[in-house]
């Protein structure tokens, strides 16, 4: 669903809320979160969709990370998932079986454990998951206390969108793009690791609303804007080159257009700034960070094996959720 259209939808769901629920959904973060005592918070969080690779085992792997990675990106730890998974049966219950090993697997590697689920009978398939975690509550990072001065630190290329679409239209194979792929396959669990290690300000989970809609989410609830430089973002090149013929994904215009003028594009070059607003899958983490504390980021990531690590902006004071691309 577009954020315009989640907008929408959420604007009947009344503002009250229960004195423990310390993070509910008016900051669009990554996961709700609900005091438990005096030290610790439970995290609650939930994501499905279809298919967006070919092999059924990898599908599985990726859902079970994008949907752990809310959790991450939270400061917390993994503890319990439950499947949800809509099927057509004509397509065989093995192919089922496959894409719900592929998630087993995944939570597993994350030290937490499927506990059960809930399937119904549908023309397209979907699987999903629902991801309870725990964090204490001085280690609880939002996205919303990015401050003026911080550095932001992106975790994954962007692009995944972009190559899913060209996978189903028949353009690439699921081999022209296994790097991608592999990438949307891993955790974010590394990356979490090393920002918990080093004391950060804010973070966020790049997904369906692109890079720039999460970024937006982030300003917008911290009161800043940012400033990012296009030629330091990640991106895979095969999606630079699928982007500059066209082949964008539908959900990239309706993340744009949501965006309006938050958005002030101001680079020239040969990155087509659709990739921004691109939407991703299990992408990498956005994390705003301190200036001072940014190379020790950058350090600490490395050594937790992050493969992608750069530093793609600032924070700024200025008018809040905007965001200008130099």
């Amino acid at each position: 669903m577009s954020p315009g259209d989640l907008q929408q939808a959420l604007s009947w769901l009344p503002t009250d809320k229960a004195e423990e629920l310390l993070v509910g959904f008016e900051t669009s973060d990554d996961a709700a979160v609900y005091k438990l005592d005096d030290t610790r918070a439970l995290l609650q969080t939930v994501d499905f969709f279809p298919p967006i690779v070919d092999s059924a085992y990898m599908f599985g792997q990726i859902v079970a990370a994008n949907a752990l990675s809310d959790i991450y990106a939270m400061g917390g730890t993994p503890l319990t998932a439950l499947n949800l998974a809509a099927f057509p049966c004509s397509l065989g219950l093995d192919l089922l079986g496959e894409i719900l090993l592929g998630g087993s697997d995944k939570v597993k590697e994350s030290g937490a454990v499927i506990v059960g689920g809930h399937t119904i009978q549908d023309n397209e398939p979907k699987y999903g998951l629902s991801v309870t975690g725990i964090v204490d509550l001085d280690k609880v990072i939002t996205n919303s206390n990015a401050k003026p001065g911080d550095a932001l630190v992106l975790t994954k290329p962007l692009g995944m969108g972009i190559l899913a679409t060209a996978l189903k239209r028949g353009i690439v194979s699921e081999d022209d793009i296994m790097p991608a792929i592999e990438a949307a396959a891993t955790l974010n669990k590394a990356a979490a690791e090393a920002m918990i290690e080093v004391g950060v300000n804010a973070c966020t989970d790049i997904t369906g609303f692109g890079l720039l809609g999460h970024m937006h989410e982030m300003v917008n609830g911290s009161g800043v804007k940012a400033t990012i430089t296009i030629k330091s973002i990640p991106i895979w090149e095969r999606a630079i080159d699928l982007a500059k013929k066209g082949v964008i994904p539908g959900g990239a215009r309706g993340n744009r257009t949501f965006l309006g003028d938050a958005v002030v594009l101001t680079a020239s070059g040969s990155i087509p700034p659709e990739i921004l607003f691109d939407p991703q899958t299990s992408g990498g983490l956005l994390i705003s960070v301190s200036q001072e504390k940014s190379k020790q980021l950058l350090d600490a990531l490395k050594s937790h094996g992050v493969a992608t690590r750069a530093v793609i902006g600032r924070i700024e004071e200025g008018t809040a959720g905007l965001i200008e691309v130099i």
